[in-house]
């Protein structure tokens, strides 16, 4: 069977929602001041004005030369880094400048050490070709000889003086000592012990200091090595 009443708000049965309050049902807006409805144009029209001054900026360049806080930062800290290698960049030619110095110093050094040595060399070539000193011809070595042959003449007229001192020689050692008299040849004026060779000089001083004699003369004809003449007596 086909509905064909219109169904109506009378057609339901009552309840609790069915008596609503007195006054007007329903939530509605209240009209919005001015600044509110104005506000989000604004928004707008600073936002767009900021993104074109900034686009000029970054077109124009402009834009590098505000004096941005952290631009001034970087460029401190930039300063401060150049300033380090700068100082570190000095330091590096102080060193290398010692370093200069230093091998100027034994560069110098080694000039001079060779010229020393170029001189020395010089010096030893001269002194090659310098033709070689004749050295003095060195004289025998004196020694007294107590085993020589020691003849005493007496030209004093006192008898047994020489006797008396060939007696003296040979108590200080002299082994070979003879005492005799004149032969008829010349006399000296002066007590005189007489040598034949340079070898008899030593051993003739030795004689003559034990004698106590003062004149030591070499002659050549004498019977023996040494001979003594005494013309007084002491």
């Amino acid at each position: 069977m086909a509905h064909t009443e219109k169904e109506t708000y009378g057609s339901y049965s009552t309840d609790a929602f069915d008596n609503p309050p007195s006054g007007p049902v329903g939530v509605h807006r209240g009209r919005r001041s001015l600044a509110v409805r104005v506000a989000p144009f604004v928004v707008v029209i600073v936002v767009a004005a900021l993104a074109g001054l900034l686009a000029w900026g970054i077109a124009s360049g402009e834009l590098n030369k505000v004096p941005w806080p952290w631009a001034q930062q970087s460029a401190q800290s930039a300063q401060d880094s150049k300033g380090g290698q700068d100082d570190a960049a000095a330091d590096d030619g102080d060193d290398a400048q010692a370093d200069a110095d230093d091998q100027d110093d034994a560069a110098n050094q080694g000039e001079n050490e060779g010229q020393d040595v170029g001189e020395g060399d010089a010096q030893s070539d001269d002194a090659a070709t310098q033709e070689p000193q004749t050295e003095p011809e060195t004289q025998p070595e004196q020694t007294v000889n107590y085993n020589t042959s020691v003849r005493v003449i007496n030209a004093t007229g006192v008898n047994g003086y020489a006797a008396q001192q060939s007696g003296v020689l040979q108590s200080v050692g002299y082994t070979s000592v003879i005492a005799a008299n004149p032969s008829g040849g010349a006399l000296p004026s002066v007590n005189v012990v007489w040598y034949q060779n340079e070898t008899d000089l030593a051993t003739a001083q030795n004689i003559a200091d034990t004698l106590g004699i003062a004149t030591v003369e070499q002659a050549t004809g004498i019977a023996d090595p040494i001979v003594v003449v005494y013309i007084a007596a002491r």
